[in-house]
């Protein structure tokens, strides 16, 4: 499997049923194909939802929901865990789709060269051809946003992040059993980035937040609870209003 194919086949799909294909469907598979991508082309990974839907602008979890599940209907997108609410990843993989397809924009792409080079009378040559190449390790990796290569790299920016936001030196030098067993599943499904953008954001919440919460990933790393700590940073939220009841997912 590799990009081209990916793009092709969708776009073959495309042309053949423009009634079904919206903007947002594109936005959606593009972004899947970019993230996994990022992620070294796994077989199967975490699709954050909160993180699509902001990096694609769409506002409605509705609307974006009912895209992804057409995707998956229309077997773009295999749908291997579905995420238990809006605020957690779906698990996903990407399929080439490439059955039934009647290769009408292929013809209509040759029928358009053709009318072009006979109304310039020159060759076109460069246009039929298209470049194709295996593609099964990344077009581009970009170092800042792999995924951690160990606990340490972890638990450094976890300490930067105290420092730098709570104005409270943090000397966590290692992991416990059940936060690094949490944390090696999460480091499957999201970036280095994704992982830092949560901590600012846990690190910024003043009301109502127990101490411990900043303390030690204990809490961070569980359930998920990332998901809202990347959201609260990317929109600016304080989650936390009642000392009595935190809320969790």
């Amino acid at each position: 499997m590799d990009i081209y194919t990916l793009y092709r086949n969708f776009w073959d799909f495309s042309f053949d049923n423009p009634e079904k294909v919206k903007p947002n469907h594109i936005a959606i598979f593009s972004f899947a194909i970019e993230h996994c991508n990022r992620l070294g082309w796994k077989k199967k990974f975490g699709y954050p939802t909160t993180m699509a839907m902001d990096a694609i602008g769409i506002k409605s979890y509705g609307t974006y929901i009912k895209s992804l599940n057409e995707l998956v209907e229309w077997g773009f997108i295999i749908m291997i865990e579905k995420s238990k609410n809006q605020y957690s990843a779906n698990i996903i993989a990407l399929s080439n789709n490439d059955k039934a397809h009647s290769k009408a924009l292929d013809k209509a792409f040759v029928k358009h060269a053709s009318k072009q080079d006979e109304s310039t009378h020159q060759s076109i040559d460069s246009i039929d051809k298209q470049v194709y190449k295996d593609n099964n390790t990344p077009i581009y990796i970009n170092a800042n946003n792999l995924a951690y290569q160990s606990e340490l790299e972890f638990i450094e920016d976890w300490n930067v992040a105290r420092k730098s936001i709570l104005g409270v030196q943090s000397n966590m030098r290692k992991l416990c059993f059940h936060e690094s067993e949490n944390f090696k599943d999460l480091n499957k499904n999201f970036l280095k980035e994704d992982f830092k953008n949560g901590m600012r954001g846990l690190m910024k919440q003043k009301n109502g937040i127990l101490p411990t919460m900043q303390l030690r990933p204990d809490h961070f790393l569980k359930d998920l609870n990332i998901e809202k700590y990347i959201d609260a940073h990317l929109n600016k939220k304080q989650l936390y209003t009642d000392n009595k009841k935190i809320d969790r997912l």
